[in-house]
Parts: structure tokens; C-alpha cells; sequence
């Protein structure tokens, strides 16, 4: 497969590759408006909210639960990636937001990266305007999201509650997000007990790439995951199931293993009256 991160000098090695930019503000900025100023050469746009994620379900699920297999199907088939076709994802936040992509992707068993540093790395002049793309000649194929890539707020709760013992849950969102000092748009404030504190801020640098893998290593390690197995005993979540995915790419490309992905994450954790809600640190 691709590696999962790649960074802008090894696009040449990939030309077969769909560039997707991935662009969507949790502050409600238009992703598409954002696209249409200014994206890199060749790069066409998906719709985080539409296309990777539902909206049709119950407020446990979140608020960005998976879509259909159809639907992503449709999706990807729409931006030209068939089922053999590579994909290289990006967005202006280091990949708060393209991770997402990248990850559903890969659980798939698809081949897809992240572009490391994203918009902001890029040594091209951007482009302008919409660019419509050519759809897929052979379409992707509906698949079924694997549910041993995935956990659900039950699987996710025994971990926490585990202490290590079960694997480590970890929590991408702010820290004042996990204390609880923070509620935002969440219907309560707190982090699931048990779970670390992982912002994934704490994995990017201020031009928006990767550190080095043994600064990824060792800021993981301290979290307790210090190996693939550790890692892949892990469970990742963060507000609705996007910014989590920061974590999990992060992890792969240092070869800690692929945490499992608590799609519905806080969002739908606290929406349930009957889960508890930690608070501090």
C-alpha cells in the first residue's frame, strides 16, 4: 500500500493518484468556498459533512457517524477513484479533517495517505475555482466499514475502565475540551473515564507537518502505547469522529499499529444521559 503520510516531494512518485482536499470548519467556514479560493494544482473537493458522514441517525451515533457504504461509494466513484485508485487527501489543518478520508479508507483496505503539511506546505501557486471531476471509469465498490477497525461506546467504555489492562483510549480534542472547562457545541462537558488526554494539536507542528517518528514514538509512549500491539489494543475518539483520525494516521506512520476508531466519540457518548462523564485532567 501507500505509505499512509507522504510529503509534497514524493507526489511526483504517484501520479496515478487522486488529490482530494478535504477542507470542513468545526466553526462553520464553507469548505467548498475555501476550495474555490485557493487549493493545490490538479486537487478536487469532497464534502466532509455530506459525503463522509451520516446525519440520519440517532444522537448516540454523533455527529459525524459513517455514511452508507453506498453513499461513500457514490462518493469517491463522483471525485474518479475506483477501486484500485490511490488517494492522497489534505486540508489546511495539518489533517484535522483529511485524516478522516485517509482512514476510512484504509480500513477498506484502500490505498490512501496523507499529505503531509498539507495546503500550508505547499511550494506550488495554488489554484482557483471549481474544478469539476471526471468520475471514476470502474466505480468503487460498496463495501461494509469492518467492525474490527471500530469500536462502539460499550467496547470503548471496558477499555477505558481497564487502566491499560484491555488497551488505552485516547481523546483528541483540546485539553479544556477533556477537562470538561469547555463544553462547545458537545451536549456535556467531560471525557469518557478512563480515557488520556491525546490532543491532536500535540502531533503537529505549527507549519502543520509531522515531527519526526521518534518524537511520535516517544509523545505516544507516554501515553502508555509504546508498541504496535499496544497500539492496536487502542481506541481513538475525539468530538464526532474526524479530528481522531490525526491520531490514528500519526500512530501508523510511526509504526505504533491503527487504534480502532470510536466513530460517534463525545458527541454521542454524552448524548446518552446514562454514560458517565469524567471531568479534570
Amino acid at each position: 500500500m501507500i505509505p499512509v503520510v507522504v510529503d509534497h516531494a514524493q507526489l511526483p512518485q504517484h501520479p496515478d493518484a487522486v488529490l482530494v482536499d478535504v477542507r470542513w470548519y468545526l466553526d462553520g467556514r464553507n469548505g467548498r468556498a475555501a476550495y474555490e479560493a485557493e487549493h493545490l494544482p490538479g486537487a478536487v473537493w469532497v464534502d466532509l459533512d455530506r459525503e463522509l458522514a451520516a446525519h440520519d441517525g440517532a444522537p448516540t451515533e454523533g455527529r459525524h457517524p459513517l455514511p452508507a457504504p453506498a453513499v461513500f461509494a457514490a462518493a469517491m466513484t463522483r471525485i474518479g477513484v475506483g477501486d484500485h485508485t490511490p488517494v492522497i487527501a489534505y486540508d489546511d489543518t495539518g489533517g484535522v479533517t483529511a485524516g478522516r478520508l485517509v482512514v476510512m479508507l484504509r480500513m477498506l483496505g484502500h490505498d490512501a495517505a496523507l499529505l503531509d503539511g498539507g495546503l500550508r506546505a505547499s511550494p506550488a501557486a495554488p489554484a482557483t475555482g471549481w474544478v469539476e471531476p471526471t468520475p471514476a471509469a470502474t466505480p468503487f465498490t460498496p463495501r461494509p466499514w469492518p467492525a474490527d477497525r471500530l469500536a462502539d461506546a460499550d467496547e470503548t467504555a471496558r477499555i477505558a475502565a481497564s487502566d491499560g489492562a484491555a488497551g488505552i483510549v485516547i481523546d483528541a480534542r483540546a485539553a479544556e475540551r477533556f477537562s470538561g472547562e469547555l463544553a462547545m457545541i458537545d451536549p456535556r462537558p467531560g471525557h469518557v473515564p478512563g480515557a488520556r488526554s491525546a490532543p491532536w494539536a500535540s502531533v503537529l507542528g505549527d507549519d502543520g507537518r509531522l515531527p519526526s517518528v521518534d518524537r511520535l514514538r516517544a509523545h505516544y509512549g507516554s501515553l502508555g502505547i509504546t508498541d504496535a500491539e499496544a497500539g492496536n489494543a487502542a481506541v481513538a475518539y475525539c468530538g464526532s469522529g474526524v479530528s481522531a483520525c490525526v491520531n490514528i494516521v500519526a500512530m501508523e506512520h510511526a509504526g505504533l499499529g491503527t487504534p480502532r476508531l470510536y466513530v460517534a466519540s463525545w458527541s454521542g457518548w454524552s448524548a446518552d444521559p446514562d454514560r458517565p462523564a469524567a471531568l479534570g485532567t
